[in-house]
């Protein structure tokens, strides 16, 4: 990968990009955020607030309760795929895009190290709720899973579904490794092994 693929990856991969915004968007973004270090029952509405910078009585014109923001939140992870996934679709070729896919992720293992991945630490954590918004996660994972399918699909593999899966999985589970052993380097380490799969299997 050349370096500006992988600076693509990295800019593309960061969330909040565009500067300051507004106080919902603020809100939005610190929900993310705080949701990733924290967790989602040990936040609360000060807690955001606080990281948002904006005055607690102007939260509940946005949002009248922390699942409001819940959801937000989850919105803001597919907003983020589909952005991650326009940028990368920029590159050349569907390999270099995989790959660039998977060096952002890298560039993102000492947040990993320290919380876990930011989407799948929610979306485990909702998954324990019993109220409907466990299946929120669900629609950010396919559209990520789609995405990765096209691209083993344009390299020509009938089993590009499978291949998605794994690729995912794979993520999935370096992330949570690399935060349960507290190492960025097993991601690091991880990540370049990926690489080289994405390369066998387009034939370079």
């Amino acid at each position: 990968m050349t370096d500006s693929e992988s600076a693509l990856a990295a800019e593309a991969s960061r969330p909040g990009r565009s500067g300051r915004g507004g106080k919902r968007e603020r809100l939005v973004k610190a929900a993310v955020q705080v949701f990733h270090e924290q967790g989602v029952e040990k936040t609360t509405l000060g807690d955001i607030a606080r990281a948002a910078d904006v005055p607690l009585g102007n939260v509940y014109y946005y949002f009248k309760a922390k699942d409001q923001l819940v959801e937000a939140a989850v919105d803001a992870h597919c907003e983020q795929i589909d952005a991650l996934t326009a940028e990368l679709d920029t590159l050349p070729d569907p390999a270099a895009r995989l790959k660039a896919l998977v060096a952002g992720w890298v560039d993102q293992r000492e947040t990993a190290a320290r919380f876990g991945c930011p989407f799948g630490t929610l979306a485990s954590e909702l998954d324990k709720r019993d109220d409907g918004l466990g299946e929120a996660p669900a629609k950010v994972m396919r559209t990520l899973l789609a995405w990765v399918e096209s691209q083993f699909a344009r390299l020509g593999r009938a089993d590009a579904a499978a291949l998605a899966v794994e690729l995912v999985a794979a993520y999935q589970g370096m992330a949570l490794l690399t935060h349960t052993l507290r190492d960025p380097g097993l991601m690091a380490a991880q990540g370049e092994r990926l690489q080289s799969w994405i390369d066998s299997l387009a034939g370079a």
